[in-house]
């Protein structure tokens, strides 16, 4: 293992004190519960191009142990990633979300050299806050050279920045001799946000995504820290097929890996903490136009019996061809099943990081969310609960038939499993279909915690259909506000 060298410290100044007396005083509670209503997304833009740099991009976002959030993001002189005169800048709130502190630079030097794609990470046992970053002065991803040599200006290098002061004050260090295999060209930290494990074997362990490049294929990759960052270890990439990515402490002890992919994510897991992945897989309920996505643990701290210990979020944007339709989707089992799912923005959008704000058991406790809005012109900060998203741990499977004849009505078998805690009062199942068609609303009856029950929906296809595949959802709906769906095909044949 070599040893690190720590680099120059940020040198805040006159901006710091700035910040401090420039700062909005804080807001009272009420202030706050006035702003963040229940059942309520609440947004704003923290970032705008043209205001302070020409453009900016790539949000992370985390909450401190002291309750501050830090949002991270690159200042750009232009769009194009590194190699490139890039800053990473970030801002603080102190007040839940509801005002932010001015903007202050945690890492820039003259050109060419540039850092970016930051991804924010805390340490809850000691409060140090990490932010991640690629570091270039001639070279970005592709174009890196293989080796590992900290003073190699062709090499793309791993740094990082570390605040043992909430975030006012930030120290730099390199770890490409550390954690870089000299047989891999690029490489780069997954922008968004890291975890720390909080149970098992591996308690207390950092772990942090990476992107690695070897013989012209992408993998994804864990790095980890089990002395709180002292020392970094790098885990055994798993692809091809790797990029941006992120993970997840499931409630069973293992390590969900979500992986940016078209026409969907790819998952792997690890049993050991993430040293090592199971191969990918797709993920066919997360569409994705291979783009930066997010997933987190929504109560992270819960042990393993309760309730909401399998409660994962997840957002990206959900479509297969553009970055449009940023989605939230909640799924109550560890990432089986992703039955709950609402649009942030329904037009353009990009990147996404959410952040848990509370302990994730009580019912007012908010997720917020950082993520490029409007054709990358604004970063923007968006908060919202359980209320606001409307669903439901319910999955929704759809059974359709070899075949749906035109003219003709099929019955399709619609199931719904309850993994409610508490009973599911009565409610009702209905298919969104093409225009034409036809099919009832159903009646589903009430459902105790593990119960399920199918549903024989009638399916009238008009006679004048074509034939091929045709996309449906079957939405469940529970008193009469809370919602889960299951998505489907079928396939239309002649009469």
């Amino acid at each position: 293992m070599q040893r690190r060298v720590t680099l120059a410290a940020t040198t805040v100044g006159a901006a710091l004190a700035l910040l401090i007396t420039g700062a909005p005083a804080a807001h009272t509670a009420d202030a706050q519960a006035a702003a963040f209503a229940p059942g309520t997304l609440t947004s704003q833009d923290i970032a705008t191009a043209g205001t302070g740099s020409p453009y900016y991009r790539i949000p992370a976002l985390t909450r401190t142990t002291k309750g501050t959030l830090i949002a991270a993001y690159d200042a750009r002189p232009t769009l194009a990633d590194l190699p490139g005169n890039l800053s990473v800048v970030l801002r603080r709130s102190t007040d839940n979300g509801l005002t932010w502190q001015p903007q202050q630079v945690v890492r820039r030097e003259a050109a060419p050299k540039g850092f970016g794609d930051p991804s924010l990470l805390v340490d809850r046992e000691t409060g140090r806050i990490f932010v991640f970053y690629a570091a270039s002065v001639n070279q970005g991803f592709f174009g890196s050279a293989t080796g590992n040599d900290e003073n190699d200006p062709n090499v793309l290098q791993a740094d990082y920045s570390y605040s043992d002061d909430d975030g006012l004050t930030w120290k730099h260090e390199r770890i490409t001799a550390e954690i870089k295999n000299p047989a891999w060209s690029g490489m780069f930290a997954a922008s968004g946000e890291g975890i720390q494990l909080r149970h098992g074997a591996y308690k207390g362990r950092l772990i942090q995504q990476y992107a690695i490049r070897n013989n012209g294929a992408n993998y994804a990759v864990s790095a980890y820290s089990d002395d709180h960052g002292a020392t970094w270890k790098m885990g055994t990439p798993v692809g091809p097929g790797g990029d941006e990515n992120k993970t997840v402490e499931l409630s069973d002890g293992r390590v969900m890996l979500n992986n940016r992919s078209a026409p969907y994510r790819t998952v792997a897991y690890s049993s050991d903490g993430g040293v090592t992945y199971t191969p990918f897989q797709q993920d066919t309920e997360l569409p994705d136009p291979a783009n930066n996505g997010s997933v987190m643990r929504f109560a992270p701290d819960v042990d393993a019996s309760h309730p909401r210990a399998k409660w994962l979020m997840f957002s990206n944007t959900a479509t297969t061809n553009s970055r449009s339709n940023l989605t939230v989707r909640l799924s109550c089992d560890n990432g089986q099943n992703w039955p709950v799912r609402k649009t942030v923005e329904a037009g353009s959008a990009a990147y996404s990081t959410l952040t848990p704000l509370g302990s994730g058991t009580t019912g007012n406790d908010r997720v917020g969310m950082l993520w490029e809005r409007a054709n990358y012109r604004h970063i923007t900060y968006s908060s919202f609960d359980l209320q606001w998203l409307g669903g439901v741990c319910a999955p929704v499977t759809v059974t359709p038939p070899a075949s749906l004849p035109a003219g003709k009505t099929t019955t399709v078998t619609v199931r719904v499993v309850s993994q409610n805690d508490v009973t599911l009062p009565g409610g009702t199942v209905s298919l969104a279909l093409p225009a034409g068609w036809s099919a009832p609303e159903v009646a589903v009856p009430a459902l105790n915690p593990g119960q399920g029950a199918n549903m024989k929906i009638p399916v009238t296809v008009p006679a004048g259909a074509t034939a091929g595949s045709v996309k449906a959802t079957a939405k469940y709906t529970v008193r009469g506000r809370q919602h889960s769906y299951g998505d489907t095909t079928f396939t239309v044949t002649a009469p």
